[in-house]
């Protein structure tokens, strides 16, 4: 059989790679991941917006389209329960109710998934813990967070697992228990092409700022150690670790190909959150991923919380700017290359 010259099979490659792109590019699966979000309370006293949808999203709908999947972390709950769990006299004590009709504003907005895995998720006892998931799933938006619950969807004919952890050892997996997350993770990689890790963890504050491979303790409470965490989650088979909890973005990190981003920070707080020094930092994490869950590219889009609790978008790339330092310093030489523009790369 005659032999193609070599120039000539390398042209022909060429032209069949911008023929058909799969070839010249690994097929990914985008994902977009914002942090904390409270589209405002009901209670003790009405702090909702009266235009919900306009006021707490038109600035950022944009920023939040395009992606396969859309995450965040639900800190509220969508419940009419009357009586709260907490006793909101004592000092930094919140409890936040949101109308259950706000679930489609969710789903309308473009999230698919939403962690109800956090400190508030049950400031209305079991009942209100109940109808948030109830309401979100009755909006057509899955959730993650319950304790011992793997959730699955299916995104570019990929099986996609979410699993959610906090401090709340009794309703949520909890970022402590190492080993039970572990078997979890193991779990769902026997179903799963890709398994993704939701944790509400870690300190809060200023002080919380950089990541350190320790217990973090917030109040009395053990938040985890959330690179033990992250780092076991992946050994088991975990393919994207997305952080939040201590209301302000942190470093992110690069670890046996997958990507660890510590903290989103604050995405949106109608009236309930500080947005002082870096709470008001905040960001939209896009992510593509191979079908092995290996880190490809990324981006960060900076947003800035107005004095409400609004997102919009920073022109200034205040987070960007963040992100990047904090990475070089917490993670030397094992963080993801973060450009002034926001690209991140592996």
């Amino acid at each position: 059989m005659q032999r193609i010259p070599f120039f000539l099979s390398r042209a022909i490659l060429f032209l069949a790679c911008v023929s058909n792109p799969i070839w010249a590019e690994t097929e990914t699966i985008k994902i977009k991941a914002v942090g904390d979000l409270v589209m405002g309370t009901n209670y003790p006293d009405n702090r909702l917006p009266s235009d919900p949808r306009n006021t707490l999203f038109s600035s950022v709908e944009s920023s939040l389209r395009g992606a396969d999947i859309l995450f965040a972390n639900f800190e509220s709950t969508l419940t009419d329960y009357p009586t709260s769990s907490k006793n909101i006299n004592r000092p930094l004590i919140f409890a936040f109710r949101t109308p259950p009709s706000y679930a489609k504003i969710l789903k309308d907005v473009g999230f698919d998934v939403l962690s109800i895995a956090n400190n508030h998720s049950l400031d209305f006892h079991q009942q209100g813990f109940d109808d948030t998931a109830k309401n979100i799933s009755a909006a057509g938006i899955r959730y993650t967070g319950k304790k011992g619950a793997i959730t699955y969807m299916t995104v570019k004919n990929t099986t996609v697992a979410w699993i959610g952890f906090s401090h709340m050892k009794a309703a949520h997996n909890n970022v402590n228990d190492i080993e039970d997350g572990v078997a979890l993770v193991k779990e769902a990689k026997r179903k799963a092409q890709l398994v993704f890790i939701s944790v509400h963890g870690g300190s809060e504050g200023g002080p919380a700022l950089h990541v350190k491979n320790e217990q973090e303790r917030f109040y009395g409470e053990y938040r985890g150690n959330l690179v033990a965490l992250s780092h076991a989650l992946i050994d088991a088979g975990a393919d994207l670790f997305i952080g939040h909890g201590p209301h302000l973005p942190r470093a992110m990190e690069l670890y046996r190909g997958k990507l660890i981003a510590y903290s989103l920070g604050n995405f949106l707080g109608y009236r309930v959150f500080s947005t002082k020094g870096y709470g008001g930092y905040s960001l939209v994490l896009e992510a593509d991923l191979d079908k092995k869950g290996n880190f490809v590219r990324g981006k960060i889009l900076p947003l800035q919380l107005s004095q409400n609790g609004v997102p919009a978008p920073d022109p200034e790339n205040k987070t960007v700017e963040l992100v990047q330092s904090l990475t070089k310093s917490d993670f030397p030489g094992k963080g993801p290359k973060i450009q002034s523009d926001g690209t991140v790369l592996p």
